[in-house]
């Protein structure tokens, strides 16, 4: 784990992530499908390529990905033309249906949830979310992770503030629905650079999960099949990929949150 000052002090909230975070170990929805949307466009990208946005409103993380300099020539190539706004939009409306089908099945709550929701309302600390997906996706996902036994108290996604990731409007949201403030007592957990800017701007904790997540990219048995000595060649990069972010903490999974949270409340 590493720290930046903040007050520490009671903790009155948590907002947590969805994809990476809570459930989906190794965020592995959104990446599959902006794959399988390029490869229908005739231009073949990489999952790395894919996950390069990963953690934005959707149409931001689309808009990331043709930003990238080989995604960009390739569509050049395809395409003979440049990327249009027209075609951003277009691409978007065939991204929200891919996503929308798949998503159920990435609903899998991640280990150690459970007993991380346990710990917290033990101490009556109460549970919103934030996410990269839209209310429609959501409107999916949810359901089938409350069959699983994860029922967060808020869910803000990003078209219903003015802005998603990195602003902090989620976060704020979250606050108001749950009730709670100052920002300084509440902690913002999530896998990718921009949930760290998200709880950094909200003027709150943060803290990344570099196992997990996006920065890996592994699935849940691919990754505690590996020894741990590769565990922590991987893991290194992606712990400093977090605290360059500016991450107060840096966990591996939820499985260690509340020891975070112990430490802040002393």
């Amino acid at each position: 784990m590493t720290m930046y000052q903040m007050p520490k002090g009671r903790i009155n909230g948590v907002i947590l992530d969805w994809a990476g975070t809570a459930v989906d170990f190794g965020s592995k929805a959104p990446a599959a499908v902006f794959v399988a949307l390029f490869k229908s466009e005739g231009i073949e990208i990489s999952s790395q390529q894919a996950r390069s946005g990963m953690g934005l409103m959707k149409k931001d993380h689309l808009r990331k990905i043709l930003s990238l300099e080989d995604v960009h020539q390739k569509w050049m190539k395809e395409k003979g033309a440049d990327v249009t706004a027209q075609d951003i939009d277009r691409l978007f409306e065939d991204f929200i249906p891919l996503q929308s089908q798949t998503i159920a099945d990435h609903a899998i709550p991640i280990p150690g949830l459970f007993d991380t929701l346990e710990f917290l309302r033990g101490k009556q600390i109460k549970i919103g979310t934030t996410t990269g997906y839209l209310r429609q996706m959501m409107d999916i996902l949810v359901p089938r992770a409350a069959e699983l036994g994860y029922h967060p108290d808020s869910i803000v996604c990003p078209d219903e503030v003015p802005a998603g990731r990195p602003y902090p409007w989620m976060c704020y949201r979250n606050a108001i629905n749950l009730d709670v403030y100052p920002m300084s007592s509440m902690v913002k957990v999530g896998d990718t650079t921009v949930d760290i800017e998200e709880g950094i701007n909200a003027g709150m904790w943060t803290v990344g999960l570099a196992a997990t997540g996006n920065l890996l990219g592994l699935g849940e048995e691919e990754y505690f099949s590996l020894s741990i000595e590769d565990r922590e060649k991987l893991l290194i990069p992606a712990r400093q990929t977090l605290i360059d972010a500016g991450a107060h903490y840096v966990i591996d999974g939820i499985w260690d949150l509340a020891n975070v949270i112990n430490t802040i409340q002393g």
